[in-house]
């Protein structure tokens, strides 16, 4: 008797819904594998030596969209520090052939053609090539690193509908991810893109009408989300407290005066001009290029707070005060620890130590060369740290959910083979899942990082849980489903990339000889060595009721099994 596998799940009900909550959060909560208390301190990863397998899939989980074949071959002989000097010095595959369309729909799609406005007035084009890139993009590093800084610096296609100017805004996030902190947060700043889901462009100082304050949006944002948060911290991402006997006694980083301070340096600055049309006050929407500096509409003065008491003198031109304003925020103490805890949320671990934290932050300070805000010396401390190893894989507050799009893609690039995708079917599976790529519902991303496990009496966090729900895990379950049991057709309608649909090629699963051997090559691929015994007598039973004269549902039967365990889902 073949196992029952689902072709579609029916809408959970409210008690399967908890059901299903409740195991995922369990398995990220609780570990019967945790270390023993008494054991001395995690190694650090040997970043020179040789590595095995094992540790080879598990630094591929957080530095890449899955571990491939191929991947897993060239960092084998390799190593990790040349691993990561190859990548650090890949060129960005980017986002290309988008161009500018007017703003106005009509104009721009005469009689509201579907495709068209499909393909000029929302993200689905650059939906699809998001996943092209994260399937077989060589700058993978590059790659998950933007899309983790596109979750700090969120701009998103409820305000940025046209694909050509959200390319230009991930094309930025890619070109800067292994820069300077500080460029990032300038280029950030400029962005026209930015400039209109938060208000800077056209952001307007009048000194003759003292009603006609700056608007406070980008000013409250770039402190409280892009850069140091609300509460000081210590440099292990731990709030500092006026109060060491009160842990309600954290210190405000900024107050309202700051807002102001910053929202008038952020005054003066319009989308560029088009090609061969002169530069006004205000130009028309264009997300091309970097915002353009009017000054007779730039407050210069002087007198505005920025941060820790610094005071804006006047006078200033409008270039030095944008760059002071973004020097006064870099220095600040709680960068490294604000966004070094981010980075390694989105890259490794949902509940990193103080001590982790606090060793990213280092880097962040001074990459060992007096250099502050090199993101390469951040990264690589995120990744080579032992929290990121295969020694600390189990610890009880280790791990994180598998956020929608890293599930699909790592599902894709593990099972390998000639799989292909033009992107349409998987940028659709993440819209059901809750993350349509780029598009989130908010400034704060699809989730906070301060989202809490949903456990009772738990204090952990567990960000991606915000988006995780009965029916976003059924999803997940039927796109695996379609994925391996049918090849999903091409949509005759996208013409902008040869479609090609999305197929998998189980040939080299189907050539696995026996069930011990299957279960052992997809406990290395995915789960780099760690699969519970639990799981592995799961996977043989169903298995032993196959024959293996049907090599295809066997392997569809075990890795449909082993993918949608809360095992896979949350990463280890």
């Amino acid at each position: 008797m073949k196992p029952s596998l689902p072709a579609r799940w029916p809408a959970p009900a409210v008690a399967m819904t908890f059901g299903v909550l409740s195991s995922l959060s369990t398995a990220f909560a609780a570990s019967p594998f945790a270390p023993d208390p008494g054991s001395p301190g995690l190694p650090a990863i040997p970043v020179t030596a040789p590595i095995t397998e094992r540790e080879a899939v598990n630094f591929l989980d957080h530095s890449s969209f899955g571990p491939t074949t191929a991947s897993i071959a060239m960092l084998r002989g390799m190593g990790i520090a040349r691993y990561l000097s190859v990548q650090f010095a890949t060129p960005a595959t980017g986002y290309h052939g988008y161009s500018y369309l007017t703003p106005n729909a009509t104009l721009g799609c005469p009689g509201a053609l579907t495709t068209c406005l499909r393909d000029n007035y929302s993200l689905f084009p650059l939906q699809m090539q998001f996943f092209r890139n994260a399937l077989t993009g060589q700058d993978q590093l590059r790659q998950r690193v933007a899309f983790a800084l596109s979750q700090i610096f969120v701009v998103s296609g409820t305000e940025i509908s046209q694909p050509y100017g959200m390319a230009d805004y991930q094309n930025l996030l890619l070109n800067d991810a292994f820069g300077n902190f500080r460029q990032l947060l300038k280029d950030v700043t400029l962005s026209p893109v930015m400039g209109a889901y938060l208000n800077m462009a056209d952001n307007n100082w009048n000194p003759s009408s003292p009603t006609n304050d700056p608007d406070e949006n980008y000013g409250r944002e770039v402190l409280q989300l892009f850069s140091i948060g609300l509460v000081e911290l210590n440099d292990d991402g731990t709030p500092k407290l006026s109060n060491p006997a009160d842990a309600s006694s954290t210190i405000p980083t900024y107050g309202q005066d700051q807002v102001e301070g910053f929202s008038a340096v952020f005054t003066g600055w319009t989308y560029a001009p088009r090609p061969h049309e002169t530069s006004r006050w205000t130009n028309p929407l264009n997300y091309d290029g970097v915002m353009s500096a009017v000054p007779t509409h730039h407050d210069n003065a002087g007198g505005e707070s920025l941060l820790n008491g610094v005071v804006l003198p006047a006078n200033g031109s409008q270039s030095t005060d944008l760059d002071q304003a973004i020097e006064n925020i870099f220095e600040h103490p709680n960068v490294g620890p604000f966004i070094g805890k981010q980075l390694i949320q989105q890259l490794v671990t949902s509940n990193p130590s103080p001590a982790y934290v606090k060793a990213v932050a280092d880097k962040f300070n001074d990459n060992g060369h007096g250099v502050r805000g090199d993101l390469q010396a951040v990264i690589t401390e995120i990744l080579t740290n032992p929290e990121a190893g295969l020694q600390d894989e189990r610890a009880p507050t280790g791990g994180k959910l598998r956020e929608p799009a890293l599930f699909i893609a790592s599902v894709l690039r593990g099972i390998g083979g000639a799989t292909q995708s033009d992107g349409e079917y998987l940028s659709s599976a993440t819209n059901r899942m809750a993350q349509p790529i780029f598009d989130a519902s908010t400034v704060f991303n699809y989730y906070p990082p301060s989202y809490p496990l949903p456990l009772p009496e738990s204090t952990l966090n567990g960000p991606p849980f915000g988006i995780y729900d009965g029916a976003t895990a059924f999803a997940r379950y039927n796109v695996l489903n379609s994925l391996l049991y049918a090849p999903v057709a091409p949509d005759p309608t996208v013409t902008f990339v040869v479609p090609t649909g999305t197929s998998l090629d189980l040939s080299a699963w189907e050539a696995v000889p026996d069930t011990a051997s299957l279960i052992h090559a997809i406990d290395t691929r995915f789960f780099h060595g760690s699969m519970s015994a639990g799981l592995g007598r799961a996977l043989r039973d169903v298995l032993n009721q196959i024959p293996e004269t049907d090599p295809t549902d066997r392997a569809r039967a075990a890795l449909y099994l082993a993918l949608t365990s809360p095992e896979y889902q949350v990463e280890r």
